[in-house]
């Protein structure tokens, strides 16, 4: 499994392109691969053969931990234990591994994927009784998670080979007891007692206010991948890159109109945030020291300006990059932007296209959201947060009273390689351009 991601430690294998004894070139895609943010095609590094496959669709696999044997042509009429052996993979695995999940990735480490394939190969036995009969098995991630939640794996079903208990099933566990709803305690009310005149207690009668409220029913989600990994990123921002924020109100009659004007004329239609990414963009040009990411060495500063646009999908919030946008057209943006939308939806993002960009944009707008401040994806500069179009009154000419048409935004900065002035500097800069969109056809 490579290395498809620069913070990634394990991946999940989504599918084989080719089948055992297939030859592929150079270049040919062999298998789809899925990381915290994105779906990854593996490409064959020379002409070869696949000999054998290690791990199956759907199965986790630690970064750096073997998923197939490829031989050179005519080398698979060799024994397979010697070709296996040759690997360092041995006998033990060298038929189809039976079973494999998930759970590899939590206890097979590299190097040493030989031994940690056998280690997570062998089942946990637990409960026996010296005979070999009442056993139950499980794997080693399994156990320690029954082992956590106090549950123990007698009462468990599992689900794997031989109903080996794994990972899934110690979380079908976890949720049904998290589901069921526990009954409200009963009252205890005092009555006389004679002698000491102590109180007896009796339960209290049906419908009676109960003394104690007992905890809401809920269900326990586990947590994805992908939000684990942004959990992470935001937390550490929020922790590690000191923010500041600036606030602008833009008034965009003029943009909507031009706005109507251009999809009258038909062709891809333009939306606000097209036009935000082009200004931003235009933003950066004019203030360069704003086009600029921080590292632990250097302010690095860039010649190209790219524009990563936050979109939702099933899987989370991503944000994809639109490269050279101060150099793009309006509808080549607006495709691109839509391009990766929909790819984002179908969960086929190439790991690339989610990396990079000195500024990222966030559009709350369609929803309603008149104002909010976005945190900052590292190591980008910081995070434009798009409002809703509001009315606002303003002063006409004539020194009347009208309304105007207004969208608030509000910038995240970080303030290591920036400052306020110089981020106030790019925010000027862009409402200019967003109050002045014809300047953005040009």
């Amino acid at each position: 499994m490579p290395g498809v991601s620069a913070d990634a430690t394990e991946a999940a294998l989504l599918d084989w392109a080719v089948e055992p004894g297939a030859t592929v070139k150079r270049g040919d895609v062999i298998a789809s691969v899925e990381t915290d943010k994105a779906v990854v095609e593996l490409e064959a590094e020379e002409d070869a053969v696949l000999f054998k496959t290690l791990a199956s669709a759907g199965e986790m696999v630690p970064i750096g931990g073997p998923i197939a044997v490829f031989v050179q042509p005519g080398e698979e009429v060799q024994d397979e234990q010697a070709i296996l052996g040759n690997v360092g993979l041995g006998p033990q695995i060298s038929g189809p591994l039976e079973g494999a999940d998930e759970e590899r990735s939590q206890d097979a480490l590299v190097p040493g994927a030989k031994e940690a394939l056998i280690e997570h190969t062998a089942d946990a036995v637990v409960s026996g009784n010296g005979d070999g009969h009442g056993r139950v098995f499980a794997s080693p991630l399994a156990r320690r998670l029954a082992t956590q939640a106090d549950l123990r794996l007698e009462d468990l079903e599992g689900t794997g080979p031989g109903g080996r208990i794994r990972r899934r099933d110690v979380e079908a566990a976890l949720s049904k007891r998290g589901a069921a709803a526990t009954a409200p305690p009963l009252e205890v009310v005092g009555t006389p007692a004679s002698g000491d005149g102590a109180a007896e207690q009796t339960p209290a009668p049906a419908g009676a206010p109960a003394a104690a409220v007992a905890g809401a029913a809920y269900t326990e989600i586990p947590h994805s991948r992908f939000r684990r990994a942004v959990a992470a990123a935001l937390t550490a921002s929020k922790q590690q890159v000191p923010h500041f924020y600036l606030t602008a109100a833009c008034r965009v009659d003029a943009l909507l109109d031009l706005r109507r004007r251009v999809n009258d004329e038909g062709g891809v239609k333009i939306t606000i945030n097209d036009f935000f990414v082009k200004a931003a963009a235009r933003a950066m040009v004019a203030v360069p020291d704003m086009n600029v990411v921080w590292t632990p060495d250097a302010v690095r500063r860039f010649e190209s300006v790219d524009i990563a646009v936050a979109v939702a999908s099933e899987r989370g919030l991503v944000t994809p990059v639109v490269r050279s946008a101060q150099s793009r057209s309006l509808s080549d943006i607006s495709a691109t932007v839509k391009d990766l939308a929909a790819r984002a939806a179908a969960g086929t993002l190439k790991q690339q296209e989610l990396e990079g960009g000195s500024l990222a944009i966030s559009n709350l707008g369609m929803y309603g959201v008149e104002e909010f401040a976005a945190i900052i994806n590292p190591p980008q500069v910081g995070i434009l947060a798009v409002g809703a179009v509001t009315s606002r009154p303003i002063q006409l000419d004539d020194g009347g009273v009208g309304f105007g048409q207004f969208i608030t935004v509000v910038l995240s900065a970080d303030h290591r390689p920036v400052d306020g002035a110089l981020a106030a500097q790019w925010l000027a800069r862009f409402r200019e351009l967003v109050e002045n969109p014809i300047r953005l056809l040009v």
